[in-house]
């Protein structure tokens, strides 16, 4: 018999995982009659720790709600004309200051409340502090925070101090701490924050992460920020950012998805109107604020709608899901949205004596997405809460995703929800879903998801982007004043999934009666001698063989050369040890696949639990499990939570001095240019003063920037030379991100193109001299007669047939991307009918970032593009 020690980790050694622990503690309780605390769910690693907190547990008490609590006064309409949501804050901090907008609930079910007024006024504390940092507007900063007062009042906040909130998942199991660094790295380095506001806890952590993330300047708590005085307000527009809301990665990396104001405005009303939100409403969420369905689906709904919300931590959930029921009770609650996998958890290990006293009967709507929605899981659940007023009218399946803000499609209300039984064999070799006969035991099942909420539309599309027909399967695609602006600086990923101004969501589906059906993720359907299997569909079925850890399912495929198909792969995790049992185990996971879609797994993979890789939300990342099955990887200990810090510690260090000799690197080749300046500077001064103004002179300061490009190891390429000796006199104009663009360009583009630049180099050293003896222009920015006589000159001269340049965008900052554009130069080019000549510089941005001085050696190419003629 194997002996199992007080250090034996729960999950590693003993295959307890997350939920496991909800009915391992349960029986504990039960069985001792105590209430273990909430955060044994996080902080229990091993059997010594279980009986630590065993010993500091309370004694139990009653569980079954009771007491009835109204939390606020009805009436309150929404702010419709606002177009930010700091409108919408300040809308109801004016007209109701001391309503209650969010009820904060503790784990002894003790309760504060945080009103309108509250939350405005400690977000202007913070936004002070913010401005003192020196945040600018556009700048991101990162929000790992739990759900307490400080998440509300730090992102409105940011809002307020002209900032993006980036929200992310705290740090929440020890074992997992690599994983998490690893993801957070990647998703910091992407967003660029110069700060990161965090709890003291979490505190430690993200300082491990910030030696390798350049741009963060600072790891801060709410109280290091708060500074009293006035409210800041920067001014913002509906079409400002408002939130880079980073997916879950369950399909890959993941990606910022960039949403403004009028996005989520958009969604929040459309979503509003599709479910009729009103004053009489309360929601109730334990949905984590970094997820999309708990941020906007829950809290900034209910923001808007100035509808109480009362929120409970995740952890408070998984430790009772019975407290989300009992607060549901107790507020009399008609809101609350929550996953599949909750309404399962619940219906299966709630413990009868939990629910005595429990009236549902006030949930008008049970919202059910952020994952596929099983049939199963709702019959389970409406035949358990029945009897405790639960109506199956109220459960509601949604489809939405990040892309469109949160929500896309919605079930009708007062509906139960509708089910659709296919013919398997047309359905996967032909993807017509047809309904099967009533007495088909191999029919697939799927859940409606509803219709569009209104100003949304769907589509399905084949393989080359056609329109489909109802009832045939193909790619999910959607457009609507929801959808986002782009993946935050993923140019390629953004180009990947719009075609048009339709976004492909990723999801396979079908349309029944204007309604949708999602059948799977387009990348993880699995394709054997040409049938289309749905992973969901496998992971289900063996989720219930016994041994099996349920949830803990990655069905996925993997090329087989020798078939020209793919091989259907099973890793499923179990507490099962010795052979015999695991053969057992595998011979029972073979009959389930094989009586419920037809074919047997090519291979089957018994792993510990943990090993099964998942998103923050709970998802199966099947991509992740089959690149980790494929490099051997997968099921691999990660080790103890000390070991993960000290290596976290040690990537973190090596990283330092990685960068520190890069840094030194850069001080000495700054150093070395700076010297190049010193020793030719004055020798460029006095030639340009010797030798006669115009031509003479751009040609001396052409050949000054060439021989300080090279004697600095800094190529430049050039290519379209023939575009730019065909044009003739044209209006050429240039990206602009770096102070290293117009040595660039004098050093390239011949000696009688004048540049037009603002007026306040002029009185710059050396510069001003090179501006005024070569002939160049300028331009004054402020003075609006100034300004249109200087444009005239501009055009004057492209009459003379003077080629121009410009830096339409006017000036660059440190984030990439463009900038609106100045019109001065193309109405130059059309009142002259001369051609405007696009150019594109690449490289002096990394040579020179703005608000930089350090320099690094690299590589510049200048691209001439054809000549665009204006036609009218």
């Amino acid at each position: 018999m194997r002996t199992i020690g007080l250090d034996a980790a729960l999950d590693r050694d003993l295959g307890i995982g997350s939920l496991e622990r909800v009915e391992l503690f349960l029986r504990i309780e039960r069985r001792l009659g105590i209430r273990l605390q909430d955060t044994a769910m996080a902080e229990v690693e091993t059997v010594r720790d279980l009986i630590a907190a065993v010993r500091i547990a309370s004694p139990a008490a009653e569980l079954a709600p009771t007491e009835v609590t109204r939390v606020a006064p009805p009436g309150v309409p929404a702010p419709t004309a606002a177009q930010t949501l700091i409108e919408v804050l300040d809308w109801h901090a004016q007209a109701h200051p001391e309503r209650t907008h969010v009820i904060l609930a503790a784990e002894d079910d003790k309760e504060s409340a945080i009103s309108y007024g509250a939350l405005w006024n400690r977000a202007g504390e913070l936004a002070g502090g913010l401005l003192e940092r020196g945040i600018r507007a556009g700048d991101r900063v990162a929000l790992v925070l739990r759900t307490e007062e400080a998440f509300f009042s730090s992102f409105v906040g940011i809002l307020l101090a002209g900032g993006i909130p980036v929200p992310l998942y705290p740090p929440f199991r020890p074992a997992r701490l690599e994983e998490y660094a690893a993801r957070h790295v990647r998703i910091l380095r992407n967003a660029e924050p110069r700060w990161l506001i965090t709890f003291a806890g979490a505190a430690r952590i993200a300082a491990l992460l910030r030696p390798q993330v350049p741009s963060l300047q600072g790891v801060i708590t709410t109280e290091d920020l708060a500074r009293a005085g006035a409210r800041p307000m920067r001014s913002m527009a509906a079409g400002d950012a408002a939130l880079i809301q980073y997916t879950s990665g369950s399909t890959g990396d993941p990606k910022g998805v960039l949403l403004t104001h009028d996005n989520l405005l958009a969604n929040i009303r459309a979503i509003g109107q599709a479910i009729a939100i009103g004053p009489e409403d309360i929601a109730v969420s334990w949905l984590p604020l970094y997820h999309d369905m708990g941020l906007i689906g829950a809290w900034l709904c209910s923001l808007y709608f100035g509808i109480p919300v009362v929120l409970h931590p995740p952890l408070a959930f998984l430790a009772r899901p019975s407290r989300w029921l009992r607060t549901i009770h107790r507020h009399r609650a008609t809101l609350s949205p929550a996953p599949n996998f909750a309404f399962d958890l619940c219906a299966r290990r709630i413990p009868d004596e939990e629910l005595a006293g429990l009236d549902l009967s006030s949930w008008r709507l049970a919202m059910n997405g952020s994952e596929p929605v099983s049939p199963d899981t709702i019959d389970r659940f409406s035949r358990r809460f029945g009897p405790h007023g639960f109506r199956p009218e109220a459960m509601c399946p949604v489809y939405g995703l990040a892309e469109s803000s949160v929500g896309l499609t919605m079930s009708p209300v007062g509906r139960a929800p509708r089910v659709d039984r296919l013919a398997r064999p047309l359905f996967e070799r032909d993807r017509q879903a047809r309904p099967a006969s009533p007495d088909d035991p191999a029919a697939l099942r799927f859940v409606s998801c509803g219709l569009p909420l209104p100003a949304h539309e769907i589509r399905i599309v084949g393989a080359q982007g056609q329109a489909l027909r109802e009832r045939e399967e193909g790619r999910i695609e959607f457009r609507g004043p929801s959808t986002m602006r782009g993946y935050f600086r993923n140019p390629e990923a953004t180009q990947a999934v719009f075609h048009d101004d339709w976004v492909d969501t990723g999801d396979l589906g079908y349309r029944a009666d204007g309604e949708l059906f999602v059948t799977g993720r387009s990348k993880d359907v699995v394709i054997v001698a040409g049938r289309n299997l749905y992973p969901q569909e496998i992971e289900e079925l063996i989720g219930d063989v016994p041994g099996v850890r349920r949830g803990c399912v990655a069905a996925f495929g993997v090329p087989d050369p020798t078939g020209g198909t793919e091989r259907l792969v099973v890793a499923a995790e179990t507490r099962q040890s010795g052979a015999g049992r695991r053969r057992a185990l595998e011979a029972a996971i073979r009959e389930r696949v094989l009586d419920g879609v037809g074919l047997p797994p090519d291979a089957i993979a018994l792993y510990p639990p943990g090993s099964v890789p998942r998103t923050s939300s709970g998802k199966i990342r099947r991509r992740a499990a089959r690149e980790a099955y494929l490099q051997g990887a997968l099921g691999r200990a990660p080790g103890s939570g000390r070991a993960q810090i000290l290596r976290l510690a040690a990537t973190s260090l090596t990283t330092w001095l990685r960068r520190g000799g890069e840094t030194i690197g850069r001080v000495a080749f700054t150093a070395y240019v700076g010297m190049l300046l010193a020793v030719t500077g004055p020798a460029l001064w006095a030639l340009i003063r010797l030798v006669p103004p115009g031509r003479a002179t751009a040609a001396a300061v052409r050949a000054w920037c060439r021989t300080l490009l090279a004697l600095a190891g800094c190529r430049v390429q050039l290519d379209g030379q023939a575009r730019l000796d065909s044009a003739g006199p044209a209006v050429l104009v240039a990206n602009h991100s770096s102070y290293l663009d117009v040595v660039v360009l004098l050093a390239a583009l011949p000696v009688d193109v004048r540049f037009v630049a603002k007026r306040e180099l002029t009185t710059a050293p050396l510069i001003g001299t090179i501006i005024e003896r070569a002939g160049h222009l300028t331009v004054e920015r402020v003075d609006r007669p100034a300004s249109v006589a200087d444009a005239a000159r501009a055009t004057t001269a492209l009459r003379d047939r003077q080629s121009l340049l410009f830096f339409p965008e006017g000036t660059f900052v440190r984030s990439p991307g463009i900038l609106p554009f100045r019109l001065g130069a193309f109405r130059a080019a059309v009142e002259t009918g001369r051609p405007v000549v696009p150019i594109a510089l690449r490289g002096t941005r990394r040579i020179l970032p703005p608000d930089r001085w350090l320099l690094r050696h690299g590589t510049i190419s200048i691209s001439v593009a054809p000549p665009l003629w204006p036609e009218a």
